[in-house]
């Protein structure tokens, strides 16, 4: 490893103390090297020009599908499966939160994995690694010469007003943030797990979200990324008003494409950054990954990927608002596309991103509105005939699951012919309760109410 900087040397001597390789120490000094020059990661509108036309892939050929099909001996999925869900009250794996029929998110990727023969390999954080490979324990068909998981890693946060190493003296925990997903690329080096699918004869990565239940390898896409030879490829999808504050694409004079996020867009540019009209596509996080070519450029990168900065202003102890004001240093994996000549984006339907991030998406997919194939996929249920459901849940009786689940005992009510759910105050659901239409429903008595089982629930419903 070469000498660090002094201002960098109690960064590099924590990060070693913590059993952190050579390649990450080097990759966040390159990113601490940016933040101490007065770098802010921020990308400005007038250097960019928005995304007009992207291929379509529902358009895609029947011989683009064969393609796929003769390319899926060659491909792996591989899921983020970092997140503990700590939004919805969870301290375990969000992917171990039971979701369809019974069935956790990990449950249905794996069936997916050994319904499709493909391999699936998980990007686990340390919080979550025992508990998922214990949950795929069951599932022999996983076990391969390839391994499960690999780690990704932890990096220091940064007191702003110094840019010092945070040190919280309560909880030593606390001095310590994950580096975004972008970490997945430093992470398949650093555990050897690239090097080792290329020495078994895979090509292809589809890399998507564990909460995305959408997100499964589709031949046709697949056909489209190896028969186009592209070395690096995003999903995207359209803006809608809901979307407006997410990631998209854009590219630079020229015509590479480059992912901005809310992070690394400038005050004054947030209007055109939320103008769905100009900046029409957003990142699902589903990717396609060429591994002969991640493992070209990473070397001639010295392994470090040079992905686009983004500095976080948080406080060291995130629920404390009056502790320290810390940096923390995060990339995304989807800036990758600015990284790769050549790299491409395709436009999906919103099918194939469906992620549960409230007990609101929650509700709706465990719902009759979605159905589990008999492959394993989960899909709007083909009787309802409406849009997707509005649901909106009080968060002070529904944002935690455990509290969700109390007040849902006999499991989620009917709502495939319902349009739009509100629910404010406290409610619990009898058995059998059907919801149709556009719906509102009140309790503000500040005591429990109970709707009867076997209700119909149209138009406002109070207490």
């Amino acid at each position: 490893m070469s000498t660090p900087s002094g201002i960098f040397l109690p960064f590099a001597t924590s990060m070693q103390a913590e059993g952190l390789p050579d390649i990450v120490i080097r990759t966040f000094e390159h990113y601490y090297n940016q933040l101490a020059a007065g770098q802010t990661g921020l990308i400005s509108e007038a250097t960019i020009e928005p995304v007009t036309d992207l291929p379509d892939s529902d358009s895609l050929s029947e011989e683009l599908v064969e393609a796929g099909k003769a390319a899926l001996p060659s491909a792996i999925l591989l899921k983020l499966n970092g997140g503990l869900g700590t939004s919805m009250g969870l301290e375990k794996a969000k992917s171990l939160l039971p979701i369809k029929d019974g069935l956790t998110f990990l449950d249905i990727i794996a069936k997916q994995a050994v319904n499709s023969g493909i391999p699936l390999v998980l990007m686990d954080s340390y919080s979550t690694s025992e508990d998922s490979l214990a949950a795929l324990a069951k599932y022999k068909e996983l076990q391969g010469d390839i391994p499960l998981d690999f780690l990704q890693h932890k990096v220091p946060k940064i007191v702003r007003e110094d840019l010092s190493p945070a040190v919280s003296v309560t909880n030593p925990d606390l001095a310590w943030c994950p580096p975004g997903h972008g970490d997945i690329y430093t992470a398949l080096i650093t555990s050897g797990m690239l090097d080792k699918l290329l020495g078994k004869g895979y090509c292809y990565a589809f890399v998507s979200n564990s909460d995305n239940l959408g997100a499964v390898i589709e031949p046709a896409i697949l056909g489209y990324f190896a028969t186009n030879q592209l070395p690096f490829m995003m999903e995207v999808a359209l803006r809608t008003e809901a979307d407006k504050k997410g990631g998209h694409l854009a590219q630079l004079p020229g015509g590479r494409l480059l992912l901005r996020e809310s992070a690394q867009c400038p005050t004054e540019d947030e209007t055109t950054f939320q103008d769905i009209t100009r900046h029409r596509f957003f990142n699902t996080n589903n990717l396609w990954i060429n591994l002969p070519a991640l493992k070209e450029v990473m070397v001639a990168r010295g392994n470090i990927l040079g992905l686009s900065m983004i500095r976080n202003n948080k406080t060291i102890d995130p629920r404390d608002k009056a502790s320290t004001p810390v940096y923390q240093l995060e990339t995304a994996m989807g800036s990758a596309i600015a990284v790769f000549d050549g790299a491409g984006a395709i436009r999906i339907d919103k099918t194939r991103f469906a992620p549960i991030k409230k007990t609101n998406d929650l509700l709706d997919v465990r719902s009759d509105n979605y159905v589990l194939t008999d492959d394993f996929l989960v899909k709007a249920n083909p009787v309802r005939k409406l849009l997707r459901a509005y649901i909106d849940l009080d968060p002070e009786y529904y944002q935690f699951v455990d509290d969700f689940d109390a007040r849902f005992p006999h499991g989620p009510p009917s709502l495939v012919e319902c349009e739009r759910l509100v629910v404010r105050g406290d409610i619990r659901f009898g058995q059998g309760v059907v919801v149709k239409g556009v719906v509102s429903m009140t309790n503000e008595t500040g005591q429990q109410a109970v709707v009867p089982d076997g209700t119909i629930v149209t138009g406002d419903w109070k207490v």
